[in-house]
């Protein structure tokens, strides 16, 4: 049979089904796929926070959504096109979510009166006219499955665990996808078990030939990849991204890199990827709770390594006090915080930017450390490097922030060359640097205010340690009224004096009335959705900010040049009320905190309202 090949320039699919039915594996594999096509790619995966969610039941469904184009783009994709629904539950929790005439792939096999009743289905949608609107494909997926593996002598119920793979192979198909790194990929995940490597290619290869063969799917498609800069990439993840610039910030630094974690969703990621870098003098510690995590960490920063710790916001709120003693010793201390919805437990497996507030404010006294924050997958290795350079140079803590949709989001990344990165390196004091041979810890340099970083058990270089307040120079313990004073200006000071990059303001015509001011991971939907209504005729610019704490000096300016100042934030204001506060610009929030990120579609359409009415 010779079917029709269609072009298109983009595709949004998403895999859904229960938390046990390889979803997330799933949608890896087609991403993976897609990235040695040339496509740009961004991804969502959406999972349950249980580890097993009662089966066939809406809070069970996990899903894994990806976008891929034969041009630039910026989010997973508003709408998908296509929903592969492996029950009930998938096809319902979806369904709201997919445009008219999108394409539904259903697993039959699930759709029976008891899986129906558990999500409330009265009838049977696949029959009662209900999906008329959309593009329905009926698929036995179990059944044909377990027909593909019946010469596999497998047991029934681990015949059906392979049904996502045919799924695979289906989609794989349609989109006309390459599949060999899937076959090596399954060859050498099940390496131990070939029997099980054999069962699932068989699978993916039934679910190939299917599409080829059915009278269902008449149409095959083609994405072309994409005009990108030429280089070598890689799809990553943004965990695995931040991972991998903590690593060539220890190179850059020639310094042991130390981390010390407690495992906690969406960060543990970190943990693993690190532990797999020995060779680089990488050392990950997990330890038995976030206090101790963070205390390691300070304590190899003092023995004068990279001292990191990761986490999520619970996690952050367990380590304050160490980073206020890290405010007080002054030393090197990366925090990685990946935040989720809170408070509390919350929403651990779901996206927010509500810890902006506690990064920086939340500790006891006047603590200031450094903020900055992540905005796409591939981004979080600069942002890495960047917050090892802050930590080194001016000895200070630094916060850097991810959230769950950029730690677990995938995108190209560009792999650079490592001698494009910045130069880390620092020097150690190794001789007394006062009169008379007195080593001072605290004599500052002038232009960092940075205090002498002195390797413990270097002769002539003992000092006091301690939480306790320190006399400016000699270190020791102070109660002067006027040092204190002295000092909490001084640690101030030296923050706000880190110089970082200007702000950069996306306004191509140079005549827009509207600033769309943004900070982590909302950069792509608000940048799919300037786009969008730059392409309508609408002026609108759009500012990104990596520096929190220190802003961009040239902040101020930027934000008086406009008429209005739109913040878009997953939380209920946070960065809106510090530019009011410091800025006196009466910024319009626009917030929501619904453990999902903005859709540019939304985005857009508020910012249509915002300049009708400037």
């Amino acid at each position: 049979m010779t079917k029709q090949v269609r072009q298109l320039d983009r595709v949004v699919i998403r895999f859904a089904g229960d938390s046990g039915d390889g979803m997330q594996l799933t949608g890896d594999r087609f991403t993976s796929e897609t990235a040695q096509l040339g496509n740009d790619i961004s991804t969502l995966p959406n999972f349950p926070a249980e580890i097993r969610a009662p089966a066939g039941t809406l809070p069970g469904v996990s899903s894994f959504q990806v976008h891929f184009a034969d041009y630039d783009i910026l989010t997973p994709g508003d709408s998908p096109h296509v929903l592969v629904a492996m029950n009930p539950a998938a096809l319902k929790a979806n369904l709201a979510d997919l445009p008219p005439g999108a394409e539904i792939i259903v697993n039959t096999d699930e759709f029976t009166k008891r899986n129906l009743a558990k999500v409330g289905y009265a009838s049977n949608p696949i029959e009662d006219g209900s999906l008329d609107g959309y593009a329905l494909h009926p698929v036995a997926l179990t059944s044909m499955t377990v027909g593909a593996l019946a010469d596999h002598g497998m047991p029934k119920k681990d015949a059906e665990r392979a049904k996502n793979m045919f799924a695979l192979g289906l989609l794989s198909w349609m989109y006309s996808r390459p599949y060999e790194s899937t076959l090596r990929f399954l060859e050498r995940k099940f390496a131990a078990r070939p029997e099980l490597a054999a069962a699932n290619i068989a699978a993916f290869r039934a679910g190939w030939n299917f599409g080829e063969t059915t009278e269902d799917f008449a149409v095959r498609y083609e994405v072309k990849p994409a005009k990108m800069k030429p280089g070598t990439y890689r799809n990553i993840t943004g965990n695995a991204a931040l991972s991998l610039g903590l690593v060539a910030a220890g190179v850059r630094a020639k310094l042991p890199v130390f981390l010390g974690a407690y495992p906690i969703t969406p960060a543990s990621d970190i943990l693993h990827e690190l532990s797999k870098h020995k060779r680089f003098n990488i050392t990950t510690m997990q330890a038995e709770d976030e206090i101790a995590a963070v205390g390691a960490a300070l304590g190899a920063s003092y023995g004068g390594a990279l001292g990191v710790t990761t986490t999520s916001g619970p996690g952050v709120a367990l380590k304050s006090e160490t980073i206020s003693l890290a405010v007080a010793l002054e030393l090197p201390l990366v925090i990685v915080d990946v935040q989720r919805a809170g408070p509390s437990t919350g929403l651990p497996t779901k996206t927010e930017q509500a810890d902006l507030n506690m990064s920086l404010n939340g500790r006891h006294g006047e603590a200031p450390v450094a903020v900055i924050a992540a905005q796409s997958p591939s981004d979080c290795f600069h942002a890495a490097i960047e917050a090892a350079r802050i930590a080194l140079t001016y000895r200070t803590p630094v916060i850097l922030l991810s959230d769950n949709y950029v730690a677990n989001g995938s995108e190209p990344w560009l792999l650079p060359e490592v001698d494009s990165l910045p130069d880390l390196q620092v020097e150690f004091a190794t001789e007394p640097n006062g009169e008379n041979g007195v080593f001072l810890p605290y004599l500052r340099d002038p232009e960092t205010l940075a205090r002498p970083w002195a390797i413990p058990g270097t002769p002539g270089l003992e000092h006091r340690i301690g939480g306790l307040e320190k006399a400016d120079k000699t270190g020791d313990i102070s109660y002067d009224p006027t040092n204190h004073d002295f000092m909490v200006r001084t640690r101030a000071a030296r923050i706000e004096s880190i110089p970082v990059p200007d702000v950069e303001v996306e306004d191509p015509d140079g005549n827009a009335n509207v600033l769309v001011l943004g900070w982590g991971s909302t950069y792509g939907p608000i940048g799919a959705a300037c786009r969008a209504l730059r392409q309508r005729g609408l002026p609108i610019a759009q500012a990104h900010l990596r520096h929190i704490n220190p802003m961009p000096a040239n902040l101020g300016q930027v934000l008086r040049s406009y008429d209005r100042v739109v913040i878009p934030e997953m939380n209920l204001g946070q960065l809106a009320q510090v530019i009011r506060a410091r800025y006196l610009v009466d910024a319009i929030s626009y917030n929501q905190v619904r453990g999902l990120p903005f859709t540019a579609t939304e985005l857009e359409t508020m910012l249509e309202e915002v300049l009708k009415n400037v």
